[in-house]
């Protein structure tokens, strides 16, 4: 036991992370963190989404709670309890406000959990805000995790801080956010689903209050990456923002296992032949048409670059896979299936990512030094773009006609143009060299004992546990 654990030892974590694979697995790295400090950790979780995490967790000591998630929620199917599940993204705050019918059964859980050892704090997801309460009820702080980096909020912020939306005609048009005068948004970036209705108002509002009355925060993402905007936020008040990632880091290589996926077989192949391989994936919660779908197809047909396609069943279900596969036989690849992620942009042949700019995946580009070219969609990842392609500068844009990052529907002809600098031109290769430096960065902020995110999660703890004992004597 190293000297982090014997200091933390005594301590014991809740984590209650959100039931969508996005925000779960980061936490489940965090878990993993907090366990190599000698804390006991407990994690709770719906029945449904057991499986996933224990499997996740299984070379661990985590104590997994099981609570029931609410069956007679109307629109959400019986056994729906992960929003990856939703019938459709409409459904996601209708899914949110349902999580509220599990508070009672949690803190009769919590209630038996500390008496056998108290908490020294909890970790619990932006969109589960009930749970402070529930913190607050039995006496320890809550610790918001929100999926998301500093750059994203620190500019939603800045930009709802300042009204700036007013002052635009259009939601195109682009402005400067004041507070970091090098930054220009259009309000396209920004997503607005939060104010499509009252129900999503009414979660919106929720989440704010409880975030804004929580101990402080914890970031995926590491200070080296984000220093403004770090120190932005901590030194504007009383709440603390904490980094403490990339946390896809804090998880074991798997190890080589006996039968690799085909995929990766094709990868190998492909290495062999000294060829770079683009990777296409789009996250597991947007919904993309079957007239885009055909354009992205056409795209990576006509732009002759090396490409491995995960694409979901359902949309799959919605065009001629087997076509493309045969058009661009011995050069691209559809995977219908889960797949690995970070086994697949760790292969050395995989040279590109288009991506839809969701955090976890820009960052687990950013920590195995492959160039984004990015896509964004729904939520914050315009922002994430506005980040990966303009603040840090490890990626390209799918260009657009219009200002702002998402591109609304792209053309084959544009996409194609886009790969092929990605892959091969000037600015592509000035993305991967910086790229690389980042991902170095990464794993310093990791290291043991010596990086900025390994002693500020030292910190964390140190000032909780310093605070708990006072209480306490």
């Amino acid at each position: 036991m190293d000297i982090d654990s014997c200091k933390f030892s005594s301590h014991h974590v809740v984590l209650f992370p959100f039931m969508s694979k996005g925000h779960t697995l980061p936490i489940l790295h965090l878990a993993r963190l907090l366990i190599r400090r000698g804390m006991a950790v407990t994690l709770f979780t719906p029945t449904g989404n057991r499986h996933f995490i224990a499997n996740s967790l299984a070379d661990t000591s985590v104590s997994i709670i099981e609570i029931s998630f609410p069956q007679t929620v109307p629109e959400i199917l019986p056994g729906v309890e992960s929003t990856d599940a939703l019938s459709s993204m409409t459904l996601f705050y209708p899914f949110c406000k349902a999580t509220k019918l599990m508070q009672a059964e949690f803190e009769r859980k919590l209630e038996v959990l500390v008496q056998v050892q108290p908490v020294s704090f909890m970790v619990s997801d932006g969109f589960l805000w009930w749970t402070l309460e529930s913190a607050s009820k039995f006496g320890f702080p809550r610790l918001v995790f929100m999926g998301m980096n500093q750059f994203s909020s620190s500019v939603t912020r800045a930009v709802v801080e300042d009204r700036l939306f007013d002052r635009v005609e259009s939601d195109d048009e682009l402005f400067t956010v004041t507070q970091f005068p090098w930054i220009e948004v259009t309000r396209n970036d920004f997503d607005s689903t939060f104010l499509e209705n009252d129900l999503s108002k009414e979660v919106f509002m929720d989440q704010i209050k409880s975030i804004s009355n929580s101990y402080g925060h914890i970031v995926n993402s590491f200070y080296e990456l984000e220093k403004v905007y770090i120190d932005h936020t901590n030194s504007k008040g009383s709440q603390k923002t904490w980094c403490v990632g990339p946390l896809c880091l804090a998880e074991p290589e798997s190890p080589e296992p006996q039968k690799k996926p085909f995929w990766i077989d094709w990868l190998d192949e492909k290495l062999a032949q000294g060829c770079s391989v683009l990777y296409v994936a789009f996250g597991s919660q947007a919904e993309i048409s079957p007239e885009q779908l055909q354009q992205i197809a056409t795209g990576l047909q006509e732009s002759k670059a090396n490409f491995l396609w995960v694409i979901r069943k359902k949309e799959s279900e919605s065009m001629d896979t087997e076509g493309l596969e045969e058009r661009v036989k011995g050069r691209g690849m559809v995977v219908k299936q889960w797949v690995d992620q970070r086994q697949i942009l760790k292969h050395q042949s995989i040279q590109g990512f288009l991506s839809h700019c969701g955090w976890n995946s820009a960052l687990e580009s950013m920590c195995y030094g492959v160039p984004i070219l990015a896509w964004p969609m729904l939520a914050e990842q315009p922002l994430n773009a506005r980040m990966v392609v303009e603040d840090i500068k490890v990626g390209l844009r799918v260009e657009s006609g219009r200002n702002g990052m998402k591109p609304g529907f792209v053309k084959w002809q544009v996409l194609m143009k886009m790969v092929i600098e990605l892959m091969e031109g000037e600015a592509g290769k000035q993305a991967r060299k910086r790229v690389k430096e980042v991902a170095e960065m990464a794993k310093m902020a990791m290291e043991e004992n010596s990086g900025s995110s390994w002693k500020t999660l030292n910190l964390l703890i140190d000032e909780i546990c310093n605070k708990e004992q006072h209480v306490r004597h």
